[in-house]
């Protein structure tokens, strides 16, 4: 916790960072590779990347600002906040605070756990009373993971014009002015859907699992409905279902249907977390996708929920998604 020493990039939505830490399996070279070799082929940096608040920490000192800057602006990354290390202090918790808030004991009790050496922060084990913790700190007792908070699971239907991020820089309409009534605790999206896009969105402050959801290799199932700028036909149809080469590898889906007869609105069941893979699936093709709507998102379903509206997930809808895990 050398506070003074840090550079902390923060992205919000976790894309663009999950491109940097994760580029081998997100294919995402194009951003990755100068990010690595400027900032994080730095042989002599620390650097540890954290999908929950899609921060990564470049420990080496406040002269690696200027250089950090170029870096983004020189790979066409927007919407990113820099800051000291010393700007989060006031977000730094005891442990003992973080266990009972995790609704494993009281601080009491905690306090027993860190003195028998039971609790690990960041694979470290921690028997000092008083240690302060960071929203970003990997806290484990025994196996468990846990959470800062109580985890809190929201499913909203997002309406168009509203960015999946936490936060806007430019002002711009978030799906968290959506929700902003439904906690206290600080949730965030589990992946992102366009602006233009509207549908199923996950929300949640469980790290581990919003990480297991969009982790490539889980390869978790989705439903879009397009809606076309004219029909699709019989032989891009088939095109699509036998799959297509794109400018950042093959891509095929699970599944496609005509959901209209014309052609016009058409059914896709893709696991894929690559950026605008449906729209860009059919732009391929030469076609428009004038409307684009998330139906279904790892066994969840939108049914019932009207545009803009959100609730809890029902215990049965929690236990079905962390069995798919």
């Amino acid at each position: 916790h050398d506070v003074a020493q840090d550079v902390v990039i923060t992205e919000p939505d976790c894309g663009t960072l999950r491109g940097i830490a994760m580029s081998a399996l997100m294919n995402n070279d194009e951003i990755a590779e100068p990010l690595y070799e400027r900032i994080l082929g730095r042989t002599a940096l620390d650097r540890v990347y954290h999908p929950k608040t899609g921060e990564l920490i470049v420990s080496g000192g406040q002269e690696l600002t200027e250089e950090i800057s170029h870096a983004i602006e020189d790979a066409g990354i927007e919407e990113l906040e820099i800051r000291s290390q010393t700007d989060r202090r006031s977000d730094e918790i005891r442990l003992n605070r973080y266990i009972a808030n995790a609704g494993i004991c009281s601080r009491r009790d905690a306090d027993k756990l860190i003195e028998a050496g039971e609790i690990k922060v960041n694979n470290k084990v921690i028997t000092e009373m008083g240690y302060q913790v960071m929203p970003t700190d990997i806290v484990k007792y025994g196996n468990r993971k846990l959470n800062r908070e109580k985890p809190v699971y929201l499913l909203l239907n997002k309406p168009k014009d509203f960015l999946t991020t936490t936060e806007d820089p430019n002002d711009r309409k978030t799906v968290m002015e959506l929700v902003k009534n439904a906690t206290e605790s600080r949730i965030y999206p589990v992946g992102r859907l366009d602006r233009n896009t509207t549908g199923l969105l996950l929300i949640t402050n469980d790290g581990e699992l919003a990480d297991k959801l969009t982790h490539p290799s889980n390869e978790i199932e989705k439903i879009y409905q397009a809606e076309l700028d004219k029909p699709l036909t019989d032989e891009d149809f088939e095109k699509i279902k036998e799959g297509l080469t794109l400018e950042d590898g093959e891509i095929k889906v699970d599944d496609l249907a005509k959901v209209t007869p014309d052609g016009y609105v058409i059914g896709v069941k893709i696991h894929s977390g690559k950026n605008r893979i449906v729209r860009r699936i059919f732009e391929h093709l030469g076609y428009e996708v004038t409307k684009l709507d998330r139906t279904t998102f790892a066994g969840l379903t939108k049914k019932d929920l009207p545009r803009g509206s959100w609730r809890f997930l029902t215990e049965r809808e929690l236990v079905k998604l962390k069995y798919l895990m």
